[in-house]
């Protein structure tokens, strides 16, 4: 058995493979063999330390994976050794195996394979309560998402098409922008080339949108609110490219607009809404409302190289391990 830590927090150069033993279960938790692990933003702000680490050193990054349970304390009643399972939960996925408490793992259906799970209970998930939670997305609204050709955001563009919302996103290429408008957008901008605030005044006939989810921060927040209707809703979900700074409470008086910065694990920590959210999840995923048509695959030895090319917005759609 072996992991992939971070010795301290800074650069890929900080990642190390370490071999350990299995630790005793305690009576609620479930040993799984990782199949295929997610790799998201959240685990390089870890790595790098913009997120604060739960001890000095050695820390195992990585926050979803799919696998078969190998073991289970003498408590467990909800799954058994065989059982195909799936989990996001902060840190510790970056391994051959996992120990984790029974309530953070859901089952997986049988036609759902490790890889599509380990790109989809994280991502999907986050998804979720940004579309139906943070903020509850209607056929009417105008949407506004940046990083539409990341993770995220190619399952977000599948789920607020499935409302039949007016949906427009971000991207740092026209290739990218390509992939997007597979995915669910039905405009595209390219910020590298366009101004995206003049662009959705255009696409709006300056009206603006309803929301705008952003998880890019310093370089997009500003602008993002200058993109909202009066009464507009920014929903902050992560900082690409770094905390927003300077940020003034007056600065939402321009409109009376609406900031939140909802976090999955708030939600996730909740059974119920864990079962009932994960569930509809896979739904979307049988029933083909959401597809993995862009995958990016490492061994999990090669994790420094997945961060690199995340980082350097090489990679599109989900990046996943294989142990």
């Amino acid at each position: 058995m072996h992991s992939i830590v971070a010795k301290k927090p800074g650069g890929v150069n900080v990642l190390q493979k370490i071999d350990f033993e299995l630790p005793d279960l305690k009576p609620n938790d479930v040993l799984i063999k990782n199949h295929s692990i997610g790799v998201n933003f959240i685990d390089i702000y870890f790595r790098e330390g913009l997120y604060p680490w739960p001890h000095e050193q050695n820390l195992v990054l990585g926050s979803e994976g799919a696998g078969e349970i190998e073991a289970v304390g003498q408590n467990v009643e909800n799954f058994k050794v065989g059982d195909r399972v799936a989990y996001a939960q902060a840190n510790n996925a970056y391994s051959t195996h996992r120990v984790i408490d029974e309530n953070l793992v859901v089952s997986i259906p049988d036609s759902i394979s490790y890889d599509i799970a380990a790109s989809a209970i994280l991502k999907g998930l986050t998804v979720k309560y940004l579309v139906l939670d943070s903020f509850k997305i209607e056929p009417h609204h105008k949407v506004l998402f940046h990083a539409a050709a990341g993770g995220v955001g190619l399952i977000a563009g599948q789920w607020i098409n499935s409302i039949g919302s007016y949906l427009v996103g971000t991207a740092g290429s026209d290739h990218k922008c390509s992939i997007a408008n597979d995915h669910g957008y039905k405009s595209m901008i390219n910020y590298i080339s366009q101004n995206f605030l003049n662009e959705v005044q255009l696409l709006t006939n300056n009206e603006g949108v309803d929301v705008v989810y952003d998880s890019v921060g310093q370089d997009t927040m500003f602008n993002s609110f200058k993109c909202l209707k009066k009464h507009g809703t920014v929903v902050s979900f992560g900082q690409s490219s770094g905390m927003y700074k300077n940020l003034q409470m007056s600065d939402l008086m321009t409109g009376s607009l609406h900031l939140t910065r909802p976090t999955l694990f708030h939600f996730y920590a909740n059974r119920k809404w864990l079962i009932q959210s994960s569930a509809m999840l896979f739904e979307m995923i049988e029933t083909k409302k959401i597809e993995f048509k862009n995958m990016t695959e490492y061994k999990l030895e090669e994790v420094a190289q997945a961060h690199i090319d995340i980082e350097s917005r090489k990679t599109t759609g989900s990046v996943i391990l294989k142990t």
